[in-house]
């Protein structure tokens, strides 16, 4: 995906110039796969420009908090925010999670993160990028553990990660007593393996479903699933 500096969406623009992590596939896909349509407080953790929130926003009448430690992330997201049509639903909280988390006495329903995870991966030079990607600054087992403390009961909780960590994020959720309800694995190709996977995980216990979602058929072709998922988003779509 192109790196501008303002990404437009059918209803919605993003400025993408002051957050360490621009507006990304992975992003896209979480905001469009994640369930909002019974939704009434929704918190997007680490939200960086703000794009999950928004697009949050655009299929529901929920409040959106959108928790982010960058400051500059922080007020291009307030920008976005208030550029959009859904300013007065959407909050700015410039902090890290885990403080917030520790202190928070609001329970939503819907919790949202494309956290970072490239814990495996070599640092970048930037080192604002670094903390966006890396799990040096917010691990999945602190994520998790904060999702269980401001999940409702009946709330679910929706999260996109690398496909080499399901086994971790599998323990985590299980350490917290909550439970995995659904994985979606995500190929780029028709003949790639998976290479992200989507969770929704909530702390009433279901029948966990899993399948598949295949992006391209071949370069910039685009599978009809995909197209489904994120048509009411892309321009182009």
């Amino acid at each position: 995906m192109a790196r501008e500096k303002v990404f437009r969406f059918k209803q919605f623009s993003v400025h993408n110039e002051l957050s360490a992590m621009k507006v990304g596939t992975d992003g896209v896909l979480l905001g469009a796969w994640t369930d909002v349509s019974e939704s009434c407080r929704i918190l997007d953790i680490g939200t960086g420009t703000g794009l999950i929130a928004l697009m949050a926003a655009q299929r529901c009448r929920a409040k959106i908090d959108a928790v982010e430690i960058d400051d500059l992330a922080a007020s291009e997201a307030d920008v976005n925010f208030k550029s959009s049509p859904w300013k007065e639903r959407l909050t700015v909280i410039n902090e890290d999670f885990i403080s917030y988390a520790e202190k928070c006495r609001e329970r939503y329903d819907t919790i949202i993160s494309n956290p970072p995870f490239f814990v495996r991966s070599l640092e970048c030079p930037d080192d604002k990028r670094t903390a966006a990607r890396h799990t040096g600054s917010l691990s999945f087992e602190q994520l998790i553990t904060g999702i269980s403390k401001l999940l409702a009961d009946d709330g679910n909780a929706y999260l996109i990660t690398p496909n080499d960590a399901e086994n971790a994020i599998d323990e985590i959720v299980a350490a917290n007593s909550m439970h995995v309800i659904n994985k979606t694995f995500v190929c780029p190709t028709v003949n790639s393996s998976p290479k992200r996977i989507l969770w929704k995980i909530s702390k009433s216990k279901g029948k966990l479903m899993i399948d598949e979602l295949v992006i391209e058929i071949e370069r910039h072709v685009y599978t009809d699933e995909y197209i489904k998922l994120t048509r009411d988003y892309y321009l182009n779509m």
